[in-house]
């Protein structure tokens, strides 16, 4: 009979224990639990897809909305507001105490 030599023996042996003391593996799962959170990854994505799309059309409204705004502001009735050759222009943003209004 051949008898395995005492160092493989405790190699092996601490090699089990290690791998017992690190517990289970996480991929490990019940395959209903696994299913079950692949299915709730899948439903979040189609989520955010469906998000992204209301996203996407929102902004393609405004661009729509900002160039009629803008062709209308550069209209002829509206030239006069904006020449302003010679005249002081208003900060909106200033104080109106520095403006001296």
């Amino acid at each position: 009979m051949i008898r395995p030599s005492s160092s493989s023996s405790v190699g092996l042996l601490l090699l089990l224990i290690g791998y017992a003391a690190a517990g289970p593996e996480p991929d490990l799962q019940p395959r209903a639990v696994h299913s079950s959170s692949c299915q709730e990854h899948t439903n979040l994505h189609e989520r955010l897809d469906v998000v992204e799309k209301k996203v996407e059309d929102t902004v393609e409204k405004l661009e729509v909305e900002l160039a009629s705004l803008l062709d209308a502001v550069e209209s002829p009735e509206w030239r006069p507001l904006l020449d302003r050759a010679g005249k002081p222009t208003v900060d909106i943003l200033e104080d109106p105490e520095k403006r001296g209004l």
